[in-house]
C-alpha cells in the first residue's frame, strides 16, 4: 500500500511545475502515509491483545464457577497445572546420586502417601564465569514429594546451601532440643567441601534430617521450618511483583505452594497464605494470567470450613478478586454475589475497601508494593 502512494506522489510531482502544487501534492501524500501507518498500528495492536487474550480463555475441560466449591475436581484441575520452567542456565553437576530417579523410587503402600526429601543432585556456585573473587560453595538440589504407589508426577524443588541446613538445625535444636536427641548434624569442614563422597554423606544426612522435622509436629509447625522451605523464594518473588514483573513471581509462588501442600494441611495457614498471595499475583495484571480462575477457584474450595480464625480477614477481598475475575473471563458472577449478600445479612461488613494484596501484607507484611 505504501509503494501505491509513492507511485501516485511521482506521477503528481512530474505532472505539477510550480512550487504550490508540488507542496500541495507532498502535503496529500504525507496525510495518505500517516493515515496507512495509523490503520497499520491499530491492526498489529488488535492482533498483540487477541495475543495475550487467546491463552487466558477457560479450556473445554476447566471447572466451572458454579461448580460445587469443595469439589474434587477443582483440587485436581488446579495441581494438574504444570509447573513453568524457571529461567535460568542449566549448571553443570558437581554430584549426582542417581542418573535415573525413578530407579530408586519405592512404591507406598496402596491408599497411603508418603513425604519425601531427597537430594539428587549438587553443584558449585558462583556459576562459570562469575566473580572469581566470589567465595564457591556447594548447592544442593532439595526435591520434595508426596508419593503413593505411584511416584509424584509433580514434585517441588528448591536449592539450599549447607548453611541453610545447619541454621535450621541450630534453630530447632535451641528451640526443641528433646526433639533432636538422638539426631546427628554433619560437622563443618575446613578442606574437601567439594569432594563427592562429602557431598553424598551430606546430602543422606540432611535427607534423614528433614524427614524427622516433617515427623514431629513440633518441628514441622516451627516458623524456623516453614523459613526454611520459603523464605528465599517468597522473597525474590515479592521483589518481582514490586517490580511488576509477574511473569517472573508467578512461577516461584506456584512452585512455594506446591512444597507446603506437600508438607502441611490443606487448610494450614502457611499454604492458605501462599495460596491468597498466588491469587493476588494472577490477577493484579490489567489482563489475568491464564492460571488465574483454576489457583481462585482452589482458594475457594479451601476457605469452606477454614477454621484459621487470623485467615478470616483475606476472605472476602478474595471474594471480590474473584467475581471481578469472574467478570472479566465472562463468567457468572451469581454464586459469588450471593455468598457475599449473606455474609453482608450476618452483619459482616462487606465492602471492598482493602486489595487482595493489602490484606495479605497485613497479615504477613513483605516486599510487594501494596
Amino acid at each position: 500500500m505504501l509503494e501505491s502512494v509513492l507511485s501516485f506522489l511521482s506521477v503528481k510531482t512530474k505532472a505539477s511545475r510550480t512550487d504550490d502544487c508540488i507542496a500541495l501534492v507532498w502535503a496529500e501524500a504525507y496525510y495518505k502515509v500517516g493515515e496507512l501507518l495509523f490503520i497499520r498500528n491499530q491492526t498489529t495492536m488488535h492482533a498483540v491483545i487477541t495475543k495475550r487474550l487467546l491463552p487466558h480463555e477457560p479450556s473445554v475441560d476447566a471447572p466451572n464457577p458454579e461448580d460445587e466449591p469443595d469439589s474434587p475436581a477443582i483440587e485436581t484441575a488446579a495441581l494438574a497445572i504444570a509447573p513453568q520452567a524457571a529461567d535460568q542456565t542449566p549448571q553443570k553437576a558437581l554430584w549426582e546420586r542417581f542418573n535415573n530417579p525413578g530407579k530408586s523410587f519405592k512404591p507406598v503402600a496402596e491408599g497411603s502417601t508418603e513425604l519425601r526429601f531427597e537430594i539428587l543432585m549438587a553443584h558449585i556456585m558462583p556459576r562459570e564465569g562469575d566473580d572469581p573473587k566470589i567465595k564457591r560453595y556447594v548447592v544442593y538440589e532439595l526435591t520434595v514429594r508426596q508419593d503413593s504407589n505411584e511416584m509424584d508426577a509433580q514434585p517441588a524443588k528448591i536449592e539450599r546451601r549447607y548453611t541453610d541446613f545447619r541454621e535450621l538445625y541450630q534453630s530447632l535444636k535451641r528451640s526443641h532440643p528433646n526433639e533432636l536427641n538422638n539426631l546427628t548434624f554433619p560437622n563443618k569442614v575446613l578442606m574437601g567441601n567439594f569432594s563427592s563422597e562429602l557431598i553424598g554423606e551430606r546430602s543422606e544426612a540432611f535427607e534423614a534430617f528433614l524427614t524427622h522435622v516433617a515427623e514431629q509436629t513440633k518441628l514441622r509447625d516451627s516458623n524456623a521450618f516453614l523459613r526454611f522451605l520459603q523464605h528465599e523464594e517468597l522473597t525474590k518473588a515479592c521483589q518481582f511483583l514490586d517490580e511488576r514483573r509477574h511473569e517472573l513471581a508467578i512461577p516461584m509462588l506456584e512452585n512455594c505452594f506446591r512444597l507446603l501442600n506437600k508438607v502441611y494441611m490443606n487448610r494450614s495457614r502457611p499454604v492458605v497464605l501462599i495460596l491468597c498471595r498466588l491469587v493476588a499475583a494472577c490477577t493484579v495484571s490489567p489482563v489475568p494470567h491464564h492460571a488465574a480462575e483454576r489457583w481462585a477457584l482452589l482458594a475457594l474450595s479451601r476457605f469452606e470450613t477454614l477454621c484459621d480464625i487470623d485467615l478470616l480477614p483475606l476472605y472476602i477481598p478474595l471474594l471480590h478478586t474473584c467475581a471481578h475475575l469472574w467478570w472479566q473471563r465472562g463468567q457468572d458472577q451469581k454464586p459469588i454475589t450471593d455468598r457475599l449478600t449473606d455474609m453482608s445479612k450476618q452483619g459482616i461488613n462487606i465492602a471492598n475497601t482493602t486489595s487482595l494484596m493489602q490484606a495479605i501484607h497485613k497479615i504477613d507484611p513483605r516486599t510487594e508494593t501494596i
